[in-house]
């Protein structure tokens, strides 16, 4: 449906010579797309666009691919829309050749997925284990947001706990617990299955979406199997320390996972991707805003400048 109706845009855009194609797309059918283009002579861009609703009000991130002589006619107005990060640097910088703007932003909403998953892995932990009340997690994730774990996902995290329903129940009790996905998730582990390199976490993540999903069998499972009754005797604020280390360790390894899968994609691609604006990028990314990557984009930019003054 999306390609025929592209079909029927496109003869009334035909004469325009630079064009943008945006939302998400598989790498393979962007660089299809741009191959078709460029032999008529067009320049196509390839956008992955990342905000949601706020990037709608403050400017989104966005991750330019495709034609390198398309982005010079376009990079004051873009960098120009999108979001800010510190020194009001643009949220917005050239990706790479073919399909890349779309891969990284499929990559790192793969990353989000594994973001996602290990948030709701602690809060298990917390309510099954150390039978810790709504509000008592509240207070932990917010504590958890104005340090090392800082991010988007961690704030929203510990709204969504704190807030209530008229009776006064929390809100989140009465959520169901399954979970959808959009596409990209699965394009991430399928791609990084193709390519040969290691992406547990985020796989893993997916899978764990996928188990939420098949509920009626899930409530039928629990009908005969119901699992232990564990009555936690340790130290609680010890294991509070040792959920908050291993989720920040655990999302070290999601990012490394992301970036390496970037890199081999680079290399079998033949793409000349740029690291630095694309970090840059992630930093402010309305969706999943980290301190992690702002603490991985400084390690960067460090040694980066004791190469030079070698």
């Amino acid at each position: 449906m999306e390609e025929e109706y592209k079909n029927k845009k496109n003869k009334k855009i035909e004469k325009r010579e630079n064009k943008k194609d945006g939302g998400n797309k598989k790498n393979n059918e962007k660089k299809r797309r741009k191959k078709k283009k460029e032999e008529k002579g067009k320049k196509i861009r390839g956008e992955g666009e990342k905000g949601g609703e706020e990037g709608a009000l403050k400017g989104p991130s966005i991750m330019p691919g495709g034609s390198s002589a398309a982005w010079p006619e376009v990079k004051g107005i873009f960098q120009t829309i999108s979001a800010k990060v510190e020194n009001d640097e643009p949220c917005c910088d050239w990706i790479g050749e073919d399909g890349s703007g779309h891969f990284v932003k499929m990559v790192h909403n793969g990353i989000e997925y594994g973001d996602m998953q290990l948030i709701c892995e602690a809060y298990q932990i917390m309510k099954d284990l150390l039978g810790m009340s709504t509000d008592e997690m509240h207070d932990i994730f917010k504590q958890w947001n104005e340090g090392e774990l800082s991010s988007y996902l961690i704030e929203i995290t510990a709204d969504i706990l704190a807030f209530k329903e008229k009776d006064g129940t929390p809100l989140v009790d009465r959520i169901l617990d399954t979970a959808g996905q959009k596409g990209t998730g699965k394009w991430t582990a399928t791609v990084a299955l193709e390519l040969g390199t290691p992406l547990t976490l985020i796989a893993e993540a997916v899978f764990s979406r996928y188990l939420s999903s098949i509920k009626q069998d899930r409530v039928e499972a629990s009908k005969l199997l119901s699992g232990p009754n564990i009555q936690f005797k340790g130290n609680k604020e010890q294991a509070l320390e040792d959920i908050h280390d291993a989720l920040y360790a655990a999302k070290i390894v999601s990012y490394a996972q992301g970036y390496t899968l970037l890199n081999e994609a680079a290399n079998q691609f033949n793409w000349n991707l740029n690291y630095g604006g694309r970090s840059e990028e992630h930093t402010s990314e309305l969706q999943s805003r980290s301190d992690l990557v702002c603490r991985l984009l400084l390690e960067k930019k460090k040694i980066k400048k004791k190469k030079k003054k070698r």
